[in-house]
């Protein structure tokens, strides 16, 4: 591919070609003459068959100010008491601040790494100082530290906690913490264990990363429980080789992604698209990742946070569970770079309803309601789009900050094992696009494509990949086709009874 960069870490260079995760193509798919399809009829699109878009923004400053209002958590244990667990420094040779911006491919921005000293609950138990709190229980924190780490996500390991115990995550002293009680620890492994999931898997938190070399993790007791009943552990950890915003600076000067993407906040008449979308870290075994997903509408306008994203970024409960999303992740301004103060986050993880290689879909639903302001996107799934329609896509290339693209549908394709070929109407999962206006990097795995009824956008499909780019303004992506995904399983969450 034309454009693939590679992050070095302890392990050595990775290479996050599309072939190696479920991404596009090698090349051009099989050009055919301008307008000119492969045999196939296909199906006259019926464009009634559509969800409508669900607009909170009306709620949203009661919500907003009812937010700014509420009391922050923060840790209860001072800094002198808090043990430190601090990892050898990763070679500085083998710590190249790169990553991957090719089209379809969920950007690397961490590596797993081992952690000895917490590895067993009993290590663990020797490192915890309890203090007494003044509601009659215990407390106690361990400071993780990987040296020169842009961010840290702890991968703790539940295996028992006394009823009524919280775990407190921050990034030093006194700042704003993260809580999750006991109880939502319990009720979210019942749910991996029951979704498949091994234990290993189903009994593993990730915490929140708080941009810097260190974590802290807080356990507080209530009065009567023993601290005998804390079986946690804290076995390895998420290192970020660049924070989520070094994600953006790249070897060229310019601290964004390529120079041809197109700032959102710069075309009015799409800002309420990137209302619908966020910005996705989720973080597996080998590490941490950037995609981008869509917030979908059901029928019913019923504003639960059904989720869309790329089949090769989420397809396991154990991964859709560590996700965190970033919303209104654009520009104050056209073409500043500087973050919105709009920009919220959550941490609580999805459910994966629905996972397909077919149309390389992943469809999940949140477990935290999305920010006051946010758009539920409609959705298309009348048939397959003419070749010749236009589209929009709305996405985070590279983790920057939201860029648009404006395009055409070229053809309908197949794509599997990285690859993708020429199709019709009736057999191709996929449509194939070419850009006139931005391109796509990788962190754009899973935006959506957004076709046009009238003076309503909707979504028609999410990006698989492709060999598109600011050098290559020629080249081609590929979106999995919603109205197959949508017929095949994903109706029965928006639209059941149809």
């Amino acid at each position: 591919m034309a454009k693939t960069r590679t992050i070095w870490s302890a392990v050595g260079m990775l290479s996050l070609a599309m072939a190696g995760c479920g991404g596009g193509s090698g090349g051009n798919d099989p050009a055919l003459p301008p307008g000119e399809q492969r045999p196939g009829t296909p199906e006259q699109p019926n464009l009634a068959e559509r969800i409508e878009p669900f607009d909170t923004l009306k709620a949203s400053a009661v919500k907003q100010a009812d937010a700014a209002n509420s009391a922050q958590v923060r840790g209860l244990v001072s800094a002198q008491s808090i043990r430190t667990v601090t990892l050898e420094p990763l070679p500085t040779h083998a710590v190249m601040k790169t990553v991957s911006v090719e089209a379809g491919t969920p950007v690397k921005i961490g590596e797993s790494r081992s952690v000895s000293a917490a590895r067993t609950v009993q290590a663990m138990q020797a490192l915890l100082q309890w203090q007494p709190t003044a509601a009659g229980g215990k407390v106690a924190a361990v400071s993780f530290v990987s040296p020169d780490a842009g961010g840290v996500r702890l991968g703790v390991a539940v295996q028992a906690l006394p009823q009524g115990a919280v775990l407190r995550f921050y990034g030093a002293p006194g700042k704003s913490a993260v809580e999750v009680s006991a109880a939502e620890l319990a009720q979210r492994a019942a749910h991996l264990r029951d979704s498949g999931e091994s234990e290993t898997v189903a009994q593993t938190y990730w915490s929140p990363e708080f941009g810097a070399a260190s974590t802290t993790m807080e356990v507080e007791i209530p009065a009567g429980a023993e601290p005998s009943q804390v079986q946690v552990s804290v076995p390895s950890l998420s290192h970020f080789t660049v924070s989520v915003e070094e994600a953006q600076v790249q070897l060229d000067e310019k601290a964004t992604s390529g120079s041809c993407n197109i700032d959102v906040m710069c075309k009015p008449e799409v800002i309420d698209q990137g209302r619908s979308v966020a910005r996705m870290i989720y973080t597996t075994s080998e590490g941490s990742y950037l995609c981008t997903g869509t917030l979908l509408n059901d029928a019913r306008s019923s504003a639960t946070p059904y989720f869309l994203t790329a089949n090769h970024c989420i397809n396991t409960q154990g991964v859709a569970a560590s996700l965190m999303t970033d919303w209104f992740y654009h520009s104050n301004a056209c073409d500043t770079g500087r973050t919105s103060s709009n920009h919220v986050q959550l941490r609580g993880g999805a459910s994966l309803l629905y996972a397909s290689a077919n149309t390389d879909v992943s469809f999940l639903r949140l477990n935290d309601a999305p920010p006051a302001g946010a758009l539920y996107a409609g959705s298309y799934y009348g048939g397959a789009l003419d070749v010749g329609s236009a589209v929009l896509g709305v996405h985070n290339p590279n983790g920057d900050l939201q860029k648009m693209s404006l395009g055409t549908v070229l053809r309908y394709s197949t794509c599997a094992n990285g690859g993708c070929g020429v199709s019709d109407a009736a057999r191709g999962t996929f449509y194939t696009v070419g850009w006139q206006e931005g391109t796509t990097e990788g962190g754009s795995s899973g935006s959506s494509m957004f076709y046009t009824i009238g003076a309503t956008r909707y979504v028609a499909g999410q990006l698989y990949g492709g060999n598109a780019s600011c050098t290559n303004p020629g080249g081609q992506d590929h979106y999995g086709r919603f109205d197959v995904s949508y017929r095949a399983s994903i109706k029965q969450w928006l639209n059941p009874g149809s």
